[in-house]
């Protein structure tokens, strides 16, 4: 669960899958020049498009959550430099998979009338 009031910011581009807590954390500070103490979420992707990584600070400690998928890639926008924000329920399906730019539903509500 993301907490109230964090933002989650996507690294564009690649990231060298091989840096942990402390080298993803000097990425958000000098790459994305942001701070990566302040609560936000940050993910990162490799070059291969199918692992990444989480870094958040709760104030008390940094956390990495890292995920890889048994098929296909993580939806990644095109860019390769800066940063892009996602909502909560965006970060769920780039999670699952799901292309979080245009989820697709499989039911709409009909309207009564």
């Amino acid at each position: 669960m993301i907490p109230p009031g964090a933002r989650v910011w996507i690294a564009l581009g690649h990231t060298d899958m091989r840096k942990g807590m402390q080298g993803l954390a000097l990425l958000v500070q000098q790459g994305l020049k942001r701070n990566p103490h302040g609560g936000d979420l940050f993910v990162f992707r490799g070059r291969a498009g199918s692992l990444i990584k989480i870094i958040w600070h709760d104030g008390i400690g940094m956390s990495l959550y890292a995920k890889r998928l048994e098929k296909g890639r993580f939806v990644w926008p095109s860019a390769t430099e800066g940063t892009v924000s996602l909502t909560p329920s965006q970060l769920a399906c780039l999670l699952e998979g799901i292309d979080w730019r245009n989820p697709q539903y499989t039911w709409r509500p009909q309207s009564a009338g």
